[in-house]
């Protein structure tokens, strides 16, 4: 019999036979077992159903799991709000083939092994349809692999908020689609543009985890394109609030001299770094990927300030679907006539703490659009739906018009249907489009 030697840090961490256990370890080891007899359990006993995903013929369930709450709820609801919206709007007026969509929510705070606890209820309890309009990488990334697994019951996700990479290359591409442009052509494109106006001294400020290492790796392979090298970094844990002190992580940066950030998190994490940066002087352009929630960073920074201007000015925020206040694009005039009819809330069993919705964001029109598209895609299925079926119907979606401008195409080699990235800035209290970098912060 062999023995393990047992120590314990004062971290409260535990070392067995070399090996580090940390909380986190212990619970994704637990879990793992906790779950396989009841995914044997539950793949056995829905052997032979029909994979129809709903309770009965006039339903197809899409199942979501999101963050509604913790300091990053505000991005599960606005894209939520935008995609019920529209989901709304199509059941009021038959639905999909006379079928109802309906979604079965789960909360799981931006955090990974909810999420995991989520979608083994969707899929094996639930049995929705389809996973839809998932929030994160460190939570999408933690799925990915439970869908490859069990990829003969053909559960696909559909749309997740997060520009990552791997719901976009092997091994887990064929396990998911994607609407929106990814993070390497957001960061690529600030890269890029800061470099154009002179620039070149970038320096990141990003989550530690999967969704800051993606930023990460974005920005370093567009600054090697220019022959140059991030100028400095600092990081902070997933779950920060504002109210948390960003001044060590500026210091850090100050001392890097850079010519602008660019920062990969979620807009309270985001707006504390910037209120701090401007408060210790670091006062250059502080760029932010489309997954912040630009009008929560915005409401943070601006609300109760005499001098919002002051801290708003250096902000450049790329986005992956256009101003919602281009009322001359169709869809958008048809998002904001949906939101003013509907104005959907997230159920109240999962609200927590409290939130205000905004009337328009950018979150909440990637939502609508992702609903749109969605919709299109499940009245190609003919007749009873059938997840067999489903990836040859968003084959089938190609130069596709969503109202917006930009046409839609999904393949076999392409999974991703958008590719456009937008950059927007502060004036007057609202996100603006940037058309001139250099008159702006050359």
């Amino acid at each position: 019999m062999s023995t393990q030697s047992r120590t314990v840090r004062d971290d409260g961490t535990q070392q067995v036979a070399g090996t580090r256990l940390t909380r986190r370890t212990v619970v994704r080891a637990g879990l793992a077992a906790m779950l396989a007899p009841y995914w044997l359990h539950s793949l056995s006993a829905a052997a032979g159903a029909e994979t129809g995903g709903s309770r009965n013929d006039n339903e197809i369930v899409l199942g979501v799991s999101a963050a509604f709450s913790g300091p990053s709820r505000g991005l599960g609801t606005e894209l939520y709000r935008g995609a019920k919206s529209y989901f709304n709007h199509v059941n009021e007026n038959g639905g999909v083939n006379g079928r109802e969509i309906v979604l079965k929510l789960y909360d799981d705070g931006y955090q990974p092994d909810p999420c995991v606890e989520n979608t083994v209820k969707l899929m094996l309890e639930d049995r929705v349809f389809l996973l839809f309009g998932y929030v994160g990488t460190p939570t999408v990334t933690r799925v990915l692999p439970m869908l490859k697994k069990f990829q003969d019951q053909q559960v696909y996700l559909f749309f997740p908020f997060t520009g990552a990479q791997p719901q976009r290359e092997p091994p887990y591409g064929d396990f998911a689609f994607n609407l929106r442009a990814s993070y390497r052509q957001e960061t690529a494109g600030l890269v890029n543009n800061f470099v154009r106006i002179g620039r070149k001294r970038i320096a990141m400020f990003y989550q530690a985890d999967a969704y800051g290492r993606s930023g990460w790796a974005g920005v370093r392979a567009a600054l090697e394109e220019h022959g140059a090298e991030i100028a400095g970094e600092a990081t902070y844990r997933r779950g920060q609030r504002f109210t948390g002190s960003m001044r060590a992580q500026v210091e850090i940066l100050k001392q890097a001299s850079p010519d602008a950030v660019i920062c990969v998190g979620a807009y309270a994490a985001c707006a504390g770094f910037a209120r701090d940066a401007v408060d210790l002087g670091l006062r250059v352009p502080i760029a932010n990927l489309s997954f912040v929630g630009s009008e929560n960073l915005l409401k943070l920074l601006s609300e109760g300030r005499d001098d919002p201007d002051s801290y708003t000015r250096f902000l450049v925020n790329s986005q992956v679907v256009p101003s919602y206040e281009d009322t001359s694009i169709p869809a958008v005039g048809e998002y904001r006539d949906l939101m003013a009819r509907y104005d959907p809330q997230v159920p109240a069993e999962l609200v927590k703490e409290a939130y205000t919705p905004f009337p328009h964001s950018f979150v909440s029109l990637e939502g609508f659009l992702d609903a749109k598209l969605m919709v299109e895609i499940l009245r190609r299925l003919k007749g009873k739906p059938d997840r067999a079926g489903l990836e040859q119907a968003v084959f089938s979606i190609r130069d596709f018009n969503l109202g917006i401008d930009e046409t839609v195409s999904f393949g076999p080699e392409r999974r991703q249907g958008l590719q456009k990235v937008y950059y927007t800035v502060v004036e007057d209290g609202r996100f603006v489009t940037l058309d001139d970098w250099k008159a702006k912060f050359g």
